[in-house]
C-alpha cells in the first residue's frame, strides 16, 4: 500500500535500473510502460495532488480505502455494519481523489466492491471516474446505469449528493435520483 512519495521514488529508481539491466542485456521490452499506484489509505488521498504528478494513473481500492478511513474492521461482525461507501467521509476522499487526477489530465479508476454498486455508479460517474473495474455479474446492469444517464446529470447528482452530512440522506437521494432516471428495477435487484 502506497502511502507516500517516498516509495513511489524507490520504485522509480528500481524501474530505471531494470531498464538498464534489460537494455544491456538486449532483452525487449515495453519503453513507454506506465505506472501507476492504487489509493488504498488515507495518507495517499491527502497526498493524490502531488503523487498524480508522479505516476500516469490512480487506480482507487475502495474495500481498502474505507476501512482504513472509518477504522473499521469490515470482517468483524460487532462493527461491520459500520463500513459504509457512502459515508460522507469517503465520498469527499473519493471526490479529493479523482478530481487531483483530472487537475494533471491523468486517468483514475476504481476497484472494489462500490465500482460494482448500482446505487453508487451514478454518484462515481457523476464526480468524474472513467474507469470501472469489477466482476463480469455486475458489468450489465452497471453499464446500463451509465447509458441511461448524461454525464451532466450524474454530475449535478453527484455535487448535490456531496454537500449532503448522513449516510441516509445520501442513500435516500440516490434512490430517488435512480427512480427519476427509471432504474427503480435496476436498484431492487441488488439493494
Amino acid at each position: 500500500m502506497v502511502s507516500s512519495i517516498d516509495e513511489i521514488l524507490k520504485v522509480k529508481e528500481v524501474l530505471a535500473e531494470v531498464r538498464e539491466e534489460l537494455e544491456r542485456e538486449e532483452v525487449p521490452f515495453d519503453h513507454q510502460m506506465e505506472l501507476g499506484i492504487m489509493i488504498e489509505v488515507p495518507s495517499a488521498v491527502q497526498l493524490a495532488s502531488r503523487i498524480i504528478r508522479e505516476v500516469d494513473f490512480f487506480s482507487i481500492g475502495t474495500n481498502d480505502l474505507i476501512q482504513y478511513l472509518l477504522a473499521v474492521d469490515r470482517s468483524n461482525r460487532k462493527v461491520a455494519e459500520l463500513y459504509e461507501p457512502l459515508h460522507p467521509a469517503v465520498l469527499s476522499a473519493l471526490a479529493h481523489t479523482i478530481e487531483a487526477a483530472k487537475k494533471e489530465g491523468k486517468r483514475v479508476g476504481m476497484c472494489g466492491e462500490m465500482a460494482s454498486d448500482p446505487l453508487c455508479a451514478l454518484l462515481l460517474l457523476g464526480m468524474g471516474l472513467e474507469e470501472f473495474s469489477m466482476g463480469s455479474l455486475f458489468i450489465p446492469v452497471v453499464k446500463k446505469i451509465i447509458r441511461s444517464v448524461t454525464y451532466q446529470a450524474a454530475k449535478a447528482a453527484a455535487q448535490i449528493a456531496l454537500q449532503m452530512d448522513t449516510v441516509g440522506e445520501i442513500k435516500k437521494y440516490l434512490f430517488e435520483e435512480m427512480r427519476d432516471q427509471g432504474m427503480v428495477e435496476l436498484m431492487e435487484l441488488y439493494h
